[in-house]
Parts: C-alpha cells; structure tokens; sequence
C-alpha cells in the first residue's frame, strides 16, 4: 500500500511511503498533471520501501522531466541509475 502526502510552499512536495508498483505510477502521473504548468514538483522518497521495475522506469523518467527526487533510497538510485545505462 501507497500512501501520498502533498505539500506545497513554492514547490510541490509529494512524499510517498509504503510500497510502490504500476498501478501507483498512474496515480502519481495524474497528480503531477493536475499540478500548475511550471511549478517545481520534488517527490520525497524517503518512506519508499518497495519498488518494482516499472516505478523504478518512472522515477528515471520523472527525473528526465525535471521532478526532484528526494530522499532516494540507495537501492533505487543504484537501480534508476542501472536502467539509463540499459536503454
């Protein structure tokens, strides 16, 4: 289970905690669309505990898109960093 905490003070903070899989990328993907064009989006990792490869793609890509990753646990970073070199 994913839980989702939005802050805003001049960037939007989402933090996410618990475990992340695909169908969470969705949800994550309307909630940065719903978010003002422009506006700095950082997604706090900190509490991520569980991933799969298709949130690890999506983080990768979120980054290539210029959303901050924040608090990005070793073993995504190593496996975000791993999937850039494969494609």
């Amino acid at each position: 289970m994913l839980k989702i905490q939005r802050i805003a003070n001049g960037e939007v903070v989402f933090t996410v905690s618990g475990r992340m899989d695909s169908e969470n990328v969705d949800e994550l993907k309307a909630l940065f669309a719903s978010e003002a064009k422009g506006r700095g989006i950082v997604l706090d990792l900190k509490d991520l505990t569980l991933v799969d490869r298709d949130t690890v793609r999506f983080l990768e890509r979120c980054e290539a898109d210029s959303i901050k990753l924040k608090n990005c646990p070793a073993y995504i970073r190593e496996w975000i960093t791993r999937e850039r070199h494969e494609s």
